[in-house]
């Protein structure tokens, strides 16, 4: 798939004002730093779709783009960055749980993790709790451009190993690289998919 056209739509924090066309909607979220931005401008071809900044917890909001006028592609904030008080997290966190709980339209979620680090709690938590729920996902590596060739699939591995300990199969999973652009075509042939899926179901 080709992205044409993409236009940012609306900011909230209210999922009931989220836009109400029956459009598929693909989410992303993980945790703060982790180059969700800097990913979705990668995905898009645009510079400045989605703010990139070098403070992270700069999402705060449920943050609509409407792609090739046939999906949603929403940016979510990211989660279980230190800096965020207590009082916002709960927040970020109440719009969050709603936005995955009552948005009929969410056909996906995306959940970014740095190929870098070893697995974290808090994103295995999250998926288990999209798992619990029934919310399909899909894992998105990021950053694979800071890895060596051979540290990579060590890495990755290492991510799968701790995966299926919880999980019967490894869920749906790509390598991407906002720099050289590693991922890019497979991610949106994924959506493309999906959404071919659904017009002819």
């Amino acid at each position: 798939m080709k992205i044409n056209s993409a236009e940012f739509v609306i900011s909230n924090s209210d999922v009931s004002k989220c836009p109400k066309e029956k459009l598929p909607e693909y989410a992303f979220i993980g945790r703060s730093n982790v180059g969700k931005s800097s990913l979705i401008n990668m995905l898009t071809s645009r510079k400045s779709l989605a703010k990139t900044s070098g403070r992270p917890g700069k999402t705060q909001l449920i943050n609509h783009f409407v792609i090739n006028k046939a999906w949603f592609l929403v940016d979510l904030p990211g989660y279980g960055y230190a800096r965020v008080s207590k009082s916002a997290k709960k927040i970020f966190q109440k719009f969050i749980t709603s936005y995955f709980s009552k948005r009929i339209q969410l056909v996906c979620a995306f959940i970014l993790v740095d190929c870098r680090h070893e697995p974290q709690k808090i994103d295995l938590e999250f998926m288990q709790w999209l798992g619990e729920n029934q919310i399909p996902f899909a894992i998105v590596f990021t950053k694979a451009d800071k890895l060596s060739k051979n540290k990579l699939p060590i890495q990755i591995n290492s991510y799968i190993e701790e995966m299926l300990k919880y999980w019967e199969e490894m869920p749906k999973y790509f390598i991407t690289s906002s720099t050289s652009g590693l991922g890019k075509d497979e991610l949106l042939n994924y959506i493309a998919e999906i959404n071919n899926e659904l017009k002819n179901s």
